[in-house]
């Protein structure tokens, strides 16, 4: 009989944004997969849960996605976290879920936190439809891409490293136009929660002076 695969959020900040299904999920399964085992273990710690760990990245899912397959098809039940948010969104997940639910194996995702909702809600632009795009291309492709989404009417949610991001803020002024209006969100639901509006130039020239920090999601207002 077969098993089932749990994609389970995990808080983007506040260790306390956990649901108490996420929680018994993650006490209950027989293997927990995980981005970091570090990272995981602090969580699971927090809850007192101590289930037994595997790591699962980008870096190793193409060769371990058929055996853990196999492995829930025989009964297993797994549980899939990532560092922060929702697997899949932006991080590994996408492919064991493909292969599980090709080979008819349930899966279930549990709702709870990702980064881009509370941005796009905070930053006062509509959010009734909008365009995620996640992490732009670093090189090829690139131009092409914010010459296409320019001229996107949604408003689009971009997830940047803060290293990348006032080079990413000016390249949207560029191609978008300095005074389209946006807002970053950096460190959502952790004690240094900020949201900086403006237009792309101004809000560019903020960090240009202020170098910033933690986890980042741009909002760009679509094209009028």
């Amino acid at each position: 009989m077969a098993g089932m695969l749990y994609i389970v959020p995990t808080p983007v900040g506040n260790l306390e944004d956990m649901t108490f299904r996420a929680v018994r999920v993650l006490q209950e399964a027989d293997l927990i997969l995980a981005e970091d085992t570090r990272t995981t273990s602090v969580l699971l710690k927090h809850y007192g849960i101590q289930g037994r760990l595997q790591s699962h990245h980008k870096y190793n899912e193409h060769q371990t996605v058929e055996l853990i397959k196999e492995r829930i098809a025989g009964g297993l039940t797994v549980a899939l976290v990532s560092d922060a948010g929702t697997p899949g969104i932006s991080d590994p997940g996408f492919l064991l879920v493909r292969a599980c639910a090709l080979e008819g194996i349930p899966v279930q995702t549990l709702p709870g936190a990702t980064a881009c909702i509370p941005a796009i809600v905070s930053s006062g632009y509509p959010c009734d439809r909008f365009c995620f795009e996640g992490f732009l291309p670093q090189k090829k492709g690139r131009q092409t891409r914010l010459r296409q989404l320019a001229e996107e009417t949604r408003t689009l949610i971009i997830y940047e490293s803060p290293y990348r991001l006032v080079k990413t803020l000016n390249q949207l002024a560029e191609y978008f136009g300095p005074d389209r209006p946006c807002c970053v969100a950096r460190e959502i639901s952790k004690i240094h929660e900020e949201h900086r509006r403006g237009t792309l130039a101004e809000v560019a020239a903020w960090y240009g002076q202020h170098e910033p920090k933690g986890e980042i999601v741009i909002i760009v207002a679509g094209a009028p």
